[in-house]
This record gives C-alpha cells, structure tokens and sequence, in this order.
C-alpha cells in the first residue's frame, strides 16, 4: 500500500518533507475518517478492493488527519477519544490490499472546502476517480453538506457511478465507532474486539519510570501514548500481546493511577512483558488487549501487590 500526503495543496510522501510525483489514475475511491478500522469500515474496502479488481482500477482510500473533530471544534475540553492513531490506522489498513492511502491534512482552511469543490478538484482532478464508494450514512465537505445525492448529480457531469454500501449489524445491533468506545470505556475489551474485527491497539514509546516493578519481580514498559487524543479504555489490568523482534509475547498491562504506589492520580499505561527482559527504552511497542482481567485497587503494600500480580500471571496463563 502506498502512502501519501496532502497538505496546502501538495502531495507527499508518508513522512518525507519532499513533494512526490503524483498524478491522477483512473480510480475506485472512498472517503472517511475510518476511525478504528472496524467490521463496518472493512464491509466498505473490501467492495472498493473487488470493484477496482474487478474494472482494473486503482483501490484508494481518502482520510484525514488530525481528526476533523480535532480541528472543527476547535479547542476540545478533554482528548477526543480516538480508536487510532494514524499509524495505527495505516497497520491496520495494510492488511486490507488497498493500492493507495491518500492522507489529507485537515486545516481550518481545507474544512472550509465545499463539497463539490473536494469532488472536482481533489476525488476527480487529483485521484482520478471513476467510481465512489461511500457508507450508507456518509457526508463530506463544508458543514457535511455533501451527500448521496451530491455524488450522483456529480457523477452524471464528471464521469464517475456512485455505490453506497448498507449499514453492517450485529446481532441486530448499530455498529458505529461510538459504540465501541461506549464497550472500551466500560472494560468490555472481548465485545468491543469483535465489532472491530481485530483486537484493540494501544501503541506508545517506552519511556523511564519510577521502577517500581523491577523492585518487585516484576519489571514493566511504561508507554508514552503516540497520541494524547487515543482512547484508553476502563482503568484495570488487562491482558495483552505484543511483537519484538519478530517474536509474540504475552503481557500483563495496567491502564490507570497505580494507587498502590502514586498519588499523583495521573492515568498511566505499563505492561509487564512475561518472558522479555530486552531494553525498549525509546522504542515504539504496540500492544494488542485481548482480556480484561480485573479492577485497578489500590493494596496496603507492596507485598500484596507482588501476591496479586502472580494471581494475574496465573490467569495469563490459563487463558493461553
């Protein structure tokens, strides 16, 4: 998959401060946040994947950073709650087969876009865009007065068809983002799994801690999350996995104060890694959560917190 990014009317590469080569393809193309990369998100790929396979035409996904949210409501009370971070976004997308990911920079000045001024200049004039495939509920452009119907009396002028995918349930249920934040926020880690169709992903830098862990057998990465606007569910400990060096390990990651052992009541993420004893310190880790295991609590000392990690272990080990 291709990456690049659009900025004050530039295309670049991911990451580069070069302008790239680009230029307009014949093209299938979607447009969205895509916020999670859930089951939903997936049932729209996978019909942009098969239809560009199916006409010999390039698959492109169109997405936003920083979340529009970010920049429409200006100064936001709080971080927005986000189910990934573009980075996690682009792991998770890269499994999906899709030929290019076309990263806008969403400004104020790029929000006061219209609707027909995004399709013509940037979906049709940039991308090349044959065919548009969009949600069943999906709106776009200044004050998401771009709809359905836009696209088509559009589509008909500049040559391209419109395919608007059905809503995704299960079990009868709604699924949108906001409902799996509403699971994560309440520890429901397994439920909130299955709607995204792959484990929730917390990624970070490992930074220096107090060392607390070490003292106790226990040693832990402390993660500076790669976004301050992510989503960290329900306070309690959790089981998870990460890879380092090609190898999967199983972690024990408490989300939340450390009462035990802080009273500074800052929400923080560590894992303790069973079986790893590397250094990470400035390393970017990403972690998978499987499991909720139990409540974070705060213990009269740090023996019984030492008692309780090794019941934690216990369950880790069964789960396995």
């Amino acid at each position: 998959m291709r990456i690049v990014e659009y900025d004050n009317s530039q295309v670049y590469s991911y990451g580069s401060a070069r302008p790239d080569d680009f230029s307009a393809v014949p093209s299938v193309v979607t447009v969205g946040s895509y916020d999670g990369v859930h089951k939903g998100h997936r049932m729209i790929i996978a019909r942009l994947v098969a239809v560009a396979k199916s006409r010999s035409l390039r698959s492109v996904i169109v997405t936003f950073e920083p979340h529009p949210r970010r920049v429409l409501k200006g100064a936001v009370s709080g971080p927005l709650g986000l189910l990934t971070t573009l980075d996690e976004k682009i792991d998770l997308l890269a499994g999906e087969h899709v030929d290019l990911l076309f990263v806008i920079r969403f400004t104020p000045d790029f929000a006061s876009r219209s609707s027909d001024d995004f399709i013509r200049n940037i979906l049709v004039g940039l991308l090349g865009a044959k065919s548009i495939i969009v949600g069943y509920d999906h709106a776009f452009g200044r004050d998401r007065s771009g709809s359905r119907k836009t696209l088509e009396v559009l589509g008909c002028e500049l040559g391209f068809d419109v395919e608007v995918v059905d809503e995704v349930l299960i079990g009868n249920e709604h699924f949108s983002s906001t409902r799996i934040r509403g699971l994560l926020e309440s520890g429901k880690i397994e439920e909130a799994n299955e709607f995204l169709g792959s484990p929730y992903m917390i990624s970070g830098t490992v930074v220096d801690g107090d060392k607390r862990g070490r003292d106790i057998g226990f040693p832990t990465v402390n993660l500076r999350l790669s976004d301050p606007d992510k989503l960290l569910p329900r306070a309690g400990v959790y089981l998870a996995q990460t890879v380092l060096n090609g190898n999967s390990f199983m972690a024990l990651m408490n989300i939340g104060v450390r009462p035990t052992v802080s009273q500074e009541g800052i929400k923080t993420v560590e894992a303790h890694i069973l079986g790893y004893s590397g250094i990470l310190y400035d390393c970017i880790v990403k972690f998978v959560l499987l499991r909720f295991i139990r409540e974070e609590k705060k213990f009269a000392t740090l023996d019984e917190l030492k008692m309780q990690i090794e019941k934690d272990k216990k369950t880790v080990e069964l789960y396995c």
